[in-house]
């Protein structure tokens, strides 16, 4: 027995040991913190250190309006953040003062995940980031301009067809959404659309998030000592990296290969023809291929479950609302006419279809596609809503508590699309973002969610499994992504229910 006690003794006094360590640099750290600010008017620190063990987040940082107000700072591991929670606070900041707030924190995660390339998502704010996220605009709105609505319109119509073999079953709706905008992406990207291609593509997207989003890698960004320590999860994800990095490498190869001068049939092609030609204003470095690749990472983990999630959610709130869903379809059927109840909706006609405009809206407003904006950097020493923001500060915008703030919209948890349709009383969501910042992809999911839920309503009636709805409460894991949970929906084709 001796024995056995003297063998778990030395673990024991380490891990002790180990926690004393942490205990005594949080508690440094805040101290030094706390004295180099002494002087300064700053927002009111919320009480605790266990924010992030809320199960939904984005609310639980609105709630705490009522107590600190629209800006206060909190403790997340061994770093103090401001977060914003109105509309006017995220534009003061965003908007009016971008430049002060353009930067992005560089945590141990996403390090990990865009090495020495970052991405245009999570670049820190620079020359060069600029003349990054110059390509990959461009790219979008002038490489594929005219190739990407007859995609998504095809690429929609196939998934409906899909749908109908599928008729009167349990679907499990989510999961088509995902491998759909997979598909969409995947054609505009790589101009690759095989089946067997764009499964690879998804399985490594699908795989990355999740290892990504795993406690293990989170808390590396609190605590980034721990990257020293044995991780499981760490090796899981650097193994993934090197599984999406060799996808990427055999794409760029393809496209590089059959390059041909001033042409292009997709956004790889037109970015490595113009890499060589965008101009760094007055800045170090040069556009690389390797920023090609990370543009197409950012792509896919930005324009893949971004969209299927809110596709979900329109699919979980017209359940719960069929006399919407009946509005809609009514809306469909007079402006387009019940003849065409089994041809493609072209985004053509958005301008006909306020409903559907403002029902999207609707469900962007309360189901916001990423509800905490990922964090932004101080550049420099600045204010909001009067309070003293200091440089390197990290911000976090609570863009779901914005299109929640009941100073701006009235009763803002209700589900009522008819707000939008109320002439120049419903002001702009920050759904998407804003400033310098902006979801670059923005366009493009717009463009979807049109075209498929119109497509969608246009063919079938949306009618749950069994009676029993889904629930409306987010995932409580939290995680870049606000997810439903998962359910699953009966699709009634509508040309059979009029025979």
């Amino acid at each position: 027995m001796a024995v056995l006690e003297s063998l778990h003794r030395p673990p024991a006094m380490l891990f002790l040991g180990f926690l004393l360590l942490l205990t005594l640099l949080v508690g440094t750290r805040v101290l030094w913190s706390q004295w180099k600010l002494r002087d300064l008017h700053l927002p009111p620190l919320a009480p605790g250190f266990l924010h992030l063990l809320q199960p939904n987040l984005p609310i639980y940082l609105l709630r705490l309006t009522r107590k600190l107000g629209p800006i206060y700072r909190l403790h997340l591991g061994l770093q103090d953040v401001v977060v914003l929670n109105s509309k006017r606070a995220i534009e003061e900041a965003m908007i009016r003062k971008w430049a002060d707030f353009a930067g992005r924190p560089q945590t141990a995660s996403s390090k990990l995940v865009f090495e020495q390339y970052p991405d245009v998502s999570l670049g820190d704010y620079s020359l060069l980031w600029k003349a990054h996220k110059k390509l990959t605009r461009s790219a979008l709105l002038l490489g594929v301009r005219d190739s990407m609505e007859p995609l998504v319109e095809q690429l929609t119509q196939e998934f409906c067809e899909r749908m109908r073999a599928k008729a009167g079953r349990p679907v499990n709706i989510q999961a088509e959404f995902s491998f759909l905008t997979c598909s969409i992406i995947c054609g505009l990207t790589f101009g690759d659309r095989d089946k067997s291609f764009v499964n690879a593509v998804h399985s490594c997207v699908q795989d990355l998030m999740k290892a990504w989003d795993h406690w293990s890698i989170q808390i590396l960004d609190l605590a980034p000592f721990l990257r020293f320590f044995p991780n499981p999860g760490l090796w899981k994800l650097k193994q993934l990296i090197g599984k999406r990095d060799h996808i990427v490498a055999q794409q760029l190869r393809r496209h590089r290969e059959n390059l041909v001068a001033g042409q292009w049939k997709d956004m790889t092609d037109y970015m490595l023809q113009k890499i060589g030609r965008l101009k760094v204003d007055e800045g170090p470095g040069q556009l690389l291929e390797e920023h090609v690749a990370m543009a197409m990472v950012d792509l896919f983990f930005g324009g893949t479950e971004t969209t299927s999630s809110t596709l979900s959610w329109a699919v979980a709130f017209l359940l719960h609302h069929p006399e919407i869903q009946q509005r809609l379809q009514k809306e469909l059927d007079l402006e387009l006419g019940p003849a065409t109840s089994g041809s493609p909706m072209s985004y053509k006609v958005c301008m006909r279809l306020p409903l559907l405009s403002a029902t999207i809206s609707e469900v962007l407003r309360l189901r916001p596609v990423v509800p905490l904006a990922l964090p932004h950097r101080a550049t420099r020493h600045s204010s909001i809503l009067g309070y003293d923001i200091p440089e390197d500060t990290i911000i976090i915008p609570n863009l779901q508590g914005a299109n929640l703030d009941e100073t701006i919209w009235e009763r803002p948890q209700e589900f009522r699309p008819d707000r939008f349709l109320e002439p120049g009383k419903s002001p702009r969501t920050l759904t998407f973002g804003c400033g310098a910042r902006v979801c670059l992809g923005e366009p493009l999911a717009r463009l979807e969610l049109f075209v498929v839920l119109g497509n969608l309503l246009q063919a079938f009636t949306l009618l749950p499994l069994e009676g029993a709805l889904p629930s409306l409460q987010p995932q409580p894991a939290c995680t870049v992504n606000l997810l439903t949970q998962p359910f699953q929906v009966r699709l009634q084709p509508r040309r059979q229910a009029s025979d």
